[in-house]
């Protein structure tokens, strides 16, 4: 493999501006060798090699080569003496000189880089290990005045070596928060916590956390005690850490307020969530410190393989030599400050969350990603081949039985395609989500760390490809299955259980406990699922508004859903059950209800962000866009109910107005495209595809397939077969349109990341300095 390709294999991406141009560098050495070629000393050799050799010039080449061995040495000491100049070519070319001033360029760029980010990295660790200095002070004071106390039932800490988990959480193992300081019945008892406190405070303070009136200085002068709180800001990404957030808060402002009050209360859950913080804070740092070595490795390999290329090439030994002593005399080679803090760390994490188990601990700081297996892509074709084979049984079949011709009952397809094609519309989307991740994971677009997914669990493109292809398979052979007994005149209560067995299984599997079949997945579908439909009580991550997004994309499954479980409470498969869950004034009322749910959602998690981020208006300009989408729902329903012209009118008002709304988003936010001043007519100016004739496309498609509301106001006439047809139809171009959609949505997102050289997540710390009141 060249090397070029090595490096672009190995560097992180988004550091991609912060490497030494290989490639730039390499092309100066091509036009280098072009024009040495073409020299008239080459022509000269090519000339001698015409007409034969001289008996002089063995004698000629030796004193050559020791007149310029002499040179070269006379060069080097005075260069040793008068310090690395670059000015070192005496040929006089001119490729020659920018290739040194380029690499002197490109030398400089790669030492500003490394030391702005050494920096960073420095004191976002100084940081992390000062939280974790006080964090170990706290539970030790903690645990030593649990000591003192008269113990009822104390906790058993003698299985715990002191440097373990259990150890930093053995001075926090009653069921209540640990208050100190709150008023006791004897005078004994309130000096041990006022005593407590002073210790706590003391702890804190040596670490730089100050206390503006604390308790310490007010008993000594036997004054009215104010009432402080050692600070521990847990951000209230669930309802639960709100709640608690809320309640110390109230808690400490009537402390404040009463009489006699240290105030001093620390909360066994807010500790036990500081140390988890400050852990996914060590782990993130190790993992930015190992980049850091990587880059400095990458880049002395590509300095030195440039550097032979250029000697090869132009014969300048001494420059190359005084080019690579500067090289390995940088900034990004030399100073250790790196590798320094990267063992600090990791000793720290071994003895304090590692029980001093060194194997342990590398697994949490360097996880191995699992290697793909060549199992996954034998059972996912042998699953294709299935599907494709059953899908034509069911064609060959269903031809027969003449389901599809406008003489047959449409009981068949009015009660059964809704269930099926619930099950088709979730395996459509696995798929395209499989092909999100290859094209992903093909353009270097690092979608693990956008997602925040553990890159050792997450679901790789062949396991979305063998859950997609297996889903199919069984679905396709279930309604082979029931097409082939339906025919046969088995009786309704066998028919029922072939898409309740496929229902009850498919649900089985999606919580099943078990480790088995992609848990980690799994769990974390249901964990986001979760933190849509709580929407706002949870924080929004990326992965939370990418699956609610991918919902406003699916409300045709959510009505196939609502036919789904109104079908079985109904009754199964019988003609009653159909005209049950679709003559019912509420069926209707709740179909339009769940058309509504993705995009309420969406704007709820919208709004949450707008409070969250700083009050950024984007933020509800974007939630404007899911309000105009609810508008439009709603004139369809409306000119549905009552297709009159007045009502066809607004339909078309609303609908063509969220569709201009979403475009625009679409292109300008989510992708962002349409920039007038861009280099790439009417795109951006950073684009990961080669072919800018993709993205035009791409755009063109948008456009057409935003469009698809038109059908559902044109009030076409068509049979019920062909009217179910046309409604999965539209339901799949959707689903396509949003897989389509994915990839340049995170592009932009990749691409603002590469921007702004984020590769570590951004790990809030816990404790806070106390402010005045």
């Amino acid at each position: 493999m060249k090397f070029s390709r090595e490096l672009e294999a190995q560097l992180v991406h988004e550091w991609r501006d912060g490497y030494v141009d290989y490639k730039r560098l390499k092309k100066i050495i091509k036009n280098i060798k072009v024009s040495l070629n073409s020299s008239p000393k080459n022509s000269s050799e090519s000339q001698s090699l015409l007409y034969g050799f001289s008996i002089a010039d063995p004698i000629r080449s030796l004193v050559t080569r020791f007149s310029s061995e002499s040179n070269s040495q006379n060069r080097l000491q005075g260069d040793e003496e008068n310090g690395y100049e670059l000015d070192l070519v005496q040929s006089g070319d001119e490729e020659v000189k920018s290739f040194v001033e380029r690499a002197e360029k490109e030398l400089e760029k790669v030492n500003d880089f490394y030391t702005r980010m050494e920096e960073g990295f420095c004191q976002r660790g100084e940081e992390v290990l000062k939280q974790l200095q006080i964090l170990l002070e706290v539970k030790q004071v903690l645990k030593e005045s649990r000591h003192r106390r008269p113990r009822r039932r104390a906790p058993s800490l003698g299985a715990a070596s002191p440097g373990s988990t259990g150890a930093l959480l053995s001075g926090i193992n009653s069921p209540s928060p640990v208050p100190v300081g709150t008023p006791t019945r004897t005078e004994e008892a309130q000096q041990e916590q006022i005593a407590v406190v002073e210790e706590v405070i003391a702890a804190l303070e040596r670490n730089g956390v100050t206390f503006i009136g604390s308790a310490r200085g007010k008993v000594k002068k036997e004054a009215k005690p104010r009432a402080d709180v050692i600070r521990i800001d847990i951000p209230g990404t669930t309802p639960t850490l709100s709640f608690m957030n809320f309640w110390e808060s109230l808690v400490n402002g009537l402390q404040k307020e009463g009489e006699g009050g240290n105030g001093y209360h620390l909360n066994r859950m807010k500790i036990q969530k500081a140390e988890k913080m400050i852990r996914e804070a060590l782990v993130e740092l190790y993992k930015g410190l190992e980049r850091m070595k990587k880059y400095s490795s990458l880049n002395l390999l590509a300095f030195t393989k440039i550097i032979k290329k250029f000697t090869k090439v132009t014969n300048e030994e001494d420059t190359s030599v005084c080019f690579m002593k500067k090289v390995k005399g940088s900034q990004f080679i030399v100073s250790d400050k790196v590798l320094r803090l990267q063992d600090e760390v990791e000793s720290l994490f071994t003895m304090h969350f590692a029980s001093n188990d060194r194997k342990i601990a590398r697994i949490s700081l360097k996880p191995q990603q699992n290697k793909d297996s060549h199992a996954i892509t034998f059972f996912a074709g042998l699953f294709t081949g299935t599907f494709v084979t059953l899908f034509s049984v069911y064609a060959i079949l269903a031809h027969f039985c003449g389901i599809f011709t406008s003489t047959s009952t449409s009981g068949y397809v009015e009660t059964v395609y809704p269930v099926f094609s619930m099950f088709a519309l979730i395996s459509l989307h696995i798929f395209l989500y499989g092909c999100n991740l290859f094209m992903w994971k093909s353009t270097r677009i690092n979608n693990n760390f956008i997602f925040d997914f553990k890159p050792n669990t997450a679901l790789k493109h062949r396991d979305a490809f063998l859950i997609s292809s297996a889903f199919m398979t069984a679905v396709v052979g279930a309604m082979v299955a029931h097409l082939f007994l339906k025919y046969n005149h088995v009786s309704s209560h066998h028919l029922d259980a072939i898409p309740g067995i496929l229902l009850l299984i498919c649900l089985g599997l999606l919580v099943c406990p078990f480790n088995i079949l992609y848990r980690e997945t799994r769990f974390c579908f249901l964990r986001v699922i979760r933190n849509i439909v709580f929407s706002p009580l949870y924080k929004v991550l990326m992965a939370d508004f990418f699956m609610a997004d991918q919902l406003t994309s699916q409300i045709p499954l959510f009505r196939y859903m609502e036919f789904t479980a109104c079908y079985f409470i109904a009754g199964g498969l019988k003609a009653g059950s159909y005209e049950t869950c679709n003559s019912s004034h509420q069926y209707k009322l709740l179909a339009y209800v769940i058309s509504f749910l993705p995009y309420y959602w969406r704007a709820m998690q919208c709004i949450r962000r707008y409070m969250e981020e700083g009050y950024d208006i984007n933020h509800m300009a974007n939630c404007g866009k899911y309000i105009s989408a609810m508008v439009a729902a709603a004139a369809r329903m409306l000119y549905a109910m009552d297709p009159t012209p007045v009502r066809l009118a607004l339909a078309i008002i609303a609908c063509s107005g969220a569709t201009l709304y979403q475009l625009y988003w679409d292109f300008v936010k989510d992708w962002g495209l349409m920039n007038p001043k861009s280099k790439n007519f009417f795109l951006r100016d950073q684009l990961i595809l080669k072919k800018k004739s993709i993205y035009y496309f791409s755009m063109g498609l948008n456009v057409v397939l935003r469009l698809a509301w038109i059908e559902s106001v044109m009030k076409i006439n068509l049979g019920p077969v062909e009217h179910r047809l046309v409604d999965f139809t539209l339901a799949s171009l959707e689903i396509i349109r949003r897989g389509h959609w994915n990839y340049y949505r995170l592009e932009n997102e990749h691409l603002n990341n590469v921007g702004k050289f984020r590769t570590m997540k951004n790990i809030p710390l816990p404790f806070r300095e106390m402010d005045s009141d």
